[in-house]
């Protein structure tokens, strides 16, 4: 087992950031909505990817969903993104390369993600990547992003203080919820342009431009 740097770690969001997985669920989200006759832009897309389910269907039906129907729409939206995405997700660029890194210099390392455990479950097993996190936790039952929940949890698990914690994420409601949790968050602009993510601490195109400087600075900052 490797040692770990004392109270520091890196919560990783995961679609968008780890695996390339925003278009699938665009398309699957888009189908499910208009199987209920509701249009579903990309636009809309890209200011509710990070929430819950329940969370983007409260901003698309401008109303609080039922349990019932975040059940059966999550159920429905979920099995399209499994079955379009399995054996086609891929790890981004600079991924692999900063899982190592990591692992070596003894950072603790969570998946804090608001997909459901299913999606992460399967993802992390196909990508072959659950190896290097100390904890994986969803935030499908949890408030969603931009409450902070979900990285609040994962810090928890690891038993490390949320200033401590440096968050990767490409959705705003991510980068809120980061901030709203005390932790620092480095953004990179997988999904949204970098204007829109200028609340976080360092905005990236490509986890490859950051080098080991960036995460001490951000970490004794």
């Amino acid at each position: 087992m490797r040692e770990h740097l004392p109270n520091h770690a890196i919560l990783w969001d995961m679609d968008g950031v780890i695996v390339n997985t925003g278009q699938f669920h665009y398309v699957a989200w888009k189908k499910t909505f208009a199987d209920r006759g509701i249009p579903f832009s990309m636009d809309q897309f890209r200011k509710t990817f990070g929430m819950n389910n329940a969370g983007i269907l409260e901003y698309m039906l401008r109303k609080k969903p039922t349990v019932d129907q975040v059940m059966e729409i999550s159920d429905q939206k979920e099995l399209r993104f499994r079955e379009a995405v399995q054996g086609k997700a891929q790890l981004l660029p600079g991924v692999e390369t900063w899982l190592d890194r990591f692992n070596l210099s003894g950072f603790m390392q969570a998946i804090a993600s608001s997909a459901p455990p299913e999606n992460i479950d399967m993802l992390v097993d196909e990508l072959a990547i659950r190896t290097y996190f100390d904890a994986i936790t969803s935030g499908f039952d949890l408030p969603g992003k931009p409450d902070p929940a979900v990285f609040m949890k994962a810090a928890a698990e690891m038993g490390v203080p949320p200033e401590r914690c440096i968050v990767i994420e490409d959705a705003i409601t991510g980068v809120a919820g980061a901030k709203r949790a005390g932790m620092k968050c480095i953004a990179v602009t997988t999904t949204n342009r970098a204007r829109d993510l200028s609340d976080a601490d360092l905005v990236v195109d490509l986890l490859v431009q950051l080098d080991e400087g960036t995460f001490v600075a951000l970490m004794n900052d």
